[in-house]
């Protein structure tokens, strides 16, 4: 007797097995969640623009000008020097800037540190300089000067009394600008003016501008001229120019630049947003989205496949002859 093996077709029963279906209710109450939280933050990012009528107004009301005066420490009165530059340095009224003049011309500015101290280097004049160290604040009020310190620059061996008065068609080279730039800012050019004051030409110019970056100026006469220079971040710089001349002449100035942080500007009819925030959006939404559609795509392919096992007929057992 010849045993013959066949193959039969086991049914379905149609029903999906406990534990293995997924939770469409939580998940939908998640998304509408996590739907209704996006909509708050894009309307709150975007919220218009004030509208025509209305006006927003911010201001500085100005106060009284510093009462205390700066006092120069460093140099010492009456104190001999045989090069130029030299550091002058002392106290001050925190959060000032500190300008300081040689026989009433300016010599150079800087910030007064949070622990109301400056120090800044200033190029001497032939013979004696009268130092005078005078104090601004933020809305370039002045406050009163400070102790007058008299020290001498003796471009030749020291004398009982001061050298001749520094001529300006003489041979000594001056630099000059001015004190201090204020309401400058981030990314935007900004233009200093520099004055060559005697000197021999053809000169040259090294301007380090206080932020690791610097400009190299050549010169064939001594009529003024202007550098430009524009700064990524805000923050106070102190801008250091020094020239020489063909002789070698040197000159050294200190100024201090302030750079104010950007405002935003909105425009008429539309509203600017931060790009951090148009950066999250173009993330946030695509995957939401993309969210809705996979649960969508699960959901609707489940509901196919129980309408088609359904919908199937019981395959017939064959019966088999003993």
């Amino acid at each position: 007797m010849t045993n013959r093996m066949k193959l039969s077709h086991h049914q379905h029963s149609g029903r999906l097995r406990p534990h293995e279906h997924t939770s469409y209710l939580p998940l939908g109450f998640l998304l509408l969640f996590v739907g209704l939280v996006l909509i708050v933050y894009t309307s709150s990012a975007a919220s218009p623009p004030p509208q025509a009528g209305s006006i927003g107004l911010s201001g500085t009301v100005p106060g009284s000008p510093p009462t205390t005066a700066a006092t120069i420490t460093s140099p010492s009165n009456q104190q001999h020097f045989g090069t130029s530059p030299v550091p002058v340095a002392g106290t001050c009224p925190a959060n000032t800037l500190v300008e300081v003049f040689k026989n009433n011309i300016f010599a150079g500015s800087g910030s007064c540190t949070n622990e109301g101290t400056f120090a800044l280097n200033v190029d001497l004049l032939y013979g004696q300089n009268a130092l005078v160290a005078r104090v601004y604040d933020v809305l370039n009020q002045a406050g009163p000067d400070s102790n007058t310190a008299t020290v001498y620059y003796d471009a030749l061996p020291v004398q009982a009394g001061p050298l001749t008065a520094l001529d300006f068609g003489g041979a000594q080279l001056v630099l000059n600008t001015d004190a201090v730039y204020r309401g400058i800012f981030p990314q935007q050019e900004f233009t200093i003016p520099i004055d060559i004051l005697g000197g021999k030409a053809p000169f040259a110019f090294n301007v380090q501008w206080g932020d690791s970056n610097n400009k190299i100026v050549s010169r064939d006469n001594n009529t003024a001229f202007r550098v430009n220079h524009t700064y990524l971040k805000a923050g106070t710089y102190q801008i250091a120019v020094q020239a020489t001349d063909t002789d070698g002449r040197v000159a050294f100035l200190t100024v201090a630049a302030i750079v104010n942080g950007q405002p935003s500007v909105p425009t008429a009819g539309s509203s600017t947003l931060p790009s951090s925030t148009v950066n999250k959006l173009l993330v946030l939404w695509p995957l939401y989205t993309s969210a809705i559609a996979i649960v969508a795509s699960f959901w609707l392919g489940e509901r196919r496949e129980r309408l088609l096992l359904g919908r199937r007929q019981p395959i017939p057992v064959p019966i088999h002859d003993k």
